[in-house]
């Protein structure tokens, strides 16, 4: 059984910075395809933030490109989504997901990812 818990969210003036953590127990972060972050604001679809291969390789939004940066930390089996120069447009419910079985979804996908965290609210306001 994979358990996946988020933490690190909050409320932030635009502009500041927060960083995500995922904490995954049952298996390593080093083990999986890839680990992905999503975010959902009310009433709009779940969309790709960022990911992490197991080789190391990262991919990112074009909307957060230049100032979300991923990293993992393999000894404490945690990923991080360090999350500078906020927007409001930021603002949603963060969440960590990880792919351990191949399939055709690009990793843009949420079908791609066969486990999920609860999320972290994340607010960007003045």
């Amino acid at each position: 059984q994979v358990q996946l818990v988020e933490s690190g969210g909050g409320l932030v003036q635009p502009g500041g910075s927060l960083r995500l953590s995922c904490v995954a127990s049952g298996r390593t972060f080093s083990s999986y395809v890839m680990v992905g972050w999503f975010r959902q604001a009310p009433g709009k679809e779940r969309e790709f933030v960022s990911g992490i291969r197991r080789d190391d390789s990262t991919f990112y939004a074009d909307s957060v490109k230049g100032r979300f940066t991923i990293s993992r930390d393999n000894a404490k089996n945690t990923v991080y989504l360090q999350m500078n120069s906020l927007k409001p447009e930021d603002t949603a419910v963060y969440y960590c997901a990880v792919r351990w079985y191949i399939n055709n979804a690009p990793m843009t996908s949420t079908k791609a990812y066969d486990y999920w965290g609860q999320g972290t609210q994340v607010t960007v306001s003045s």
